[in-house]
């Protein structure tokens, strides 16, 4: 609950002045999907080509995000819905700050990413469902992850024994099933165009 003695400062170097001077907008794509579905393979890919673009990025990891700002947190539904409500207050500052800024994180509640989406203006959220099958993401499970929760040691895993709701209608579907990552990596890049997110006339 908000503090009824808190006030919102807004900045004297405005969002507005911030995307003039990098020559580009500042949005929050959000990458969903299940583990091992390559969110934070894409999201560290388009970053690498933004970069080269001379955009101003970041990418916000669900693990880097444990680390600190979520470490207090478990994986109960009541905690995902905290961790998923922290990130996008923190998503909306760097935002602010001018910055594209990336998550790749399963946030598996729709509910839960609409309260993300519902706190930004209103064109800021770009959803990216990464879409890939239960059966392909645990061949891919590098982390052993799938295989200690189907041996009972990981409780609340997503897919397992905890539900993902895939998005009803995000902004771009990524296959990352059949798509070899150039591929989506250039689908994404082609989606910020087509939204005058970037615009490659004024990259730096």
């Amino acid at each position: 609950m908000k503090s009824p003695n808190t006030i919102y400062h807004n900045a004297t170097v405005t969002r507005e002045r911030r995307n003039q001077l990098n020559s580009h907008k500042s949005v929050v794509i959000w990458f969903t999907g299940l583990s091992g579905s390559g969110k934070s393979t894409l999201a560290h890919s388009v970053e690498e080509e933004l970069y080269k673009m001379g955009c101003v990025t970041y990418v916000l990891d669900g693990d880097n995000i444990r680390y600190g700002l979520s470490s207090n947190l478990t994986f109960s539904d009541d905690d995902r819905k905290e961790n998923i409500r922290r990130i996008g207050e923190v998503a909306k500052l760097m935002m602010e700050a001018g910055v594209i800024v990336m998550t790749a994180f399963i946030s598996p509640f729709e509910n839960d990413r609409n309260l993300v989406r519902k706190i930004l203006p209103q064109g800021d959220f770009i959803e990216i469902y990464c879409k890939a099958s239960l059966e392909v993401c645990e061949s891919r499970d590098v982390k052993g992850l799938y295989k200690r929760a189907r041996a009972g040691e990981i409780k609340n895993y997503t897919g397992i024994d905890s539900p993902y709701e895939a998005p009803n209608n995000p902004e771009l579907v990524v296959d990352t099933k059949n798509e070899l990552l150039e591929k989506s990596i250039t689908k994404v890049i082609n989606f910020l165009k087509s939204k005058e997110i970037i615009i490659l006339e004024f990259a730096h």
